[in-house]
């Protein structure tokens, strides 16, 4: 089936179609990745957005049950150089395509997605349209124009847990403060022995403190940093009464309610191979990223913290902690999913800041 992605720019791309039929909007963006689309797919930080993939051959291993990230996806669209049929791989349950269609998302492949990444990367990220139906290509540019931009919807309400859950453990009680969290970071607390428990985005910090927890960690997430004024409120009400650790979204949401500032990049970053480099140790680690937002190192000369990690591509800050209270951020992904494990011992450090 003709399958189209119209572009807010005016350009348009023709594909065949697979997954799900119809007609959908959102931020189209790339990803680096080489492996883990399943894991891509189901990262809430995707939530009102198209993902295209530029790794030319995506679904070669199918869907299995143990690599999902969240409860389902919340992709706009996913857009493919080739869509594998065929998968091969003995944890496999289903193709790509199968998986696309149960969970109601558009589909399309066969587009040279190259040069849709070298059209992102000039022009940013665009709004776009992602179309199975029988609309005419002016009429699928004139909806891109008018979709939504990715700031002022409140993508965090659809992605953060309804009811609070618990990973039962022997070690330090941890709340996790849901703005879209992928399984992985529970479960890398969970591994080092912690009590923890998962929280909706919009919990009080009395509520988060009843819990009396040994410390907090702030999760990943979709959208504007800025969008979250009930959880920056939140955040600044904990400063100073227990150790908390910000990761992507949460490392944005910790430098907002410390006072600094965010903005949006050009076009994020998605992918499992960025280059970060640890100012305090000196080493480079190889991380799993994906945001389209970035704390202000400006603003934060105002403050009373210590840049700790910087993006060796485009020098972002990826990393930062307060000079008087337990209180460190990252913008990538530690436990990674997919991606390298290089980071895990930032669940290290938050372990011993709960210790002491």
């Amino acid at each position: 089936m003709l399958t189209r992605l119209a572009l807010e720019n005016g350009k348009i791309f023709y594909g065949e179609g697979f997954g799900a039929t119809g007609t959908s909007s959102g931020e189209v963006v790339f990803n680096t990745s080489m492996t883990g689309y399943q894991e891509i797919l189901t990262d809430p930080s995707y939530c009102g957005q198209i993902v295209t993939m530029t790794y030319p051959l995506i679904g070669n291993y199918g869907i299995n049950l143990d690599d999902f990230e969240s409860r389902r996806s919340f992709v706009r669209g996913f857009v493919v150089k080739e869509a594998c049929a065929h998968p091969n791989n003995w944890r496999s349950k289903g193709t790509l395509a199968e998986y696309l269609q149960d969970n109601d998302i558009i589909g399309i492949s066969g587009i040279d997605t190259r040069a849709l990444t070298r059209v992102i990367r000039h022009f940013g990220t665009l709004r776009g349209i992602i179309s199975s139906d029988d609309f005419s290509d002016n009429e699928l540019i004139d909806k891109a124009k008018m979709a939504p931009d990715i700031s002022g919807q409140n993508f965090v309400s659809q992605v953060t847990t309804p009811d609070v859950f618990n990973m039962a453990g022997p070690g330090h009680r941890v709340v996790l403060l849901d703005m879209g969290t992928k399984f992985n970071i529970a479960k890398s607390l969970h591994e080092l022995g912690c009590d923890v428990t998962v929280v909706p985005a919009t919990t009080s910090s009395q509520a988060i403190l009843d819990f009396n927890p040994a410390g907090l960690v702030i999760s990943n997430g979709p959208g504007d940093p800025k969008d979250n004024p009930i959880t920056i409120a939140t955040v600044q009400e904990l400063v100073g009464k227990l150790p908390m650790f910000g990761i992507c979204l949460g490392h944005q949401l910790l430098a907002l309610a410390l006072g600094g500032d965010t903005y949006k990049l050009k076009f994020g970053h998605h992918g499992a191979n960025h280059p970060v480099k640890d100012l305090e140790t000196t080493k480079v680690q190889i991380t799993s990223q994906n945001h389209g937002y970035a704390v202000n190192e400006e603003a934060l000369d105002k403050m009373n913290i210590t840049i700790t990690h910087r993006n060796l591509n485009d020098h972002t800050v990826e990393g930062f902690r307060h000079n008087q209270h337990d209180i460190v951020s990252v913008q990538y992904h530690p436990e990674a999913s997919p991606g390298p494990t290089d980071s895990t011992h930032l669940f290290h450090r938050f372990l011993d800041a709960m210790k002491n």
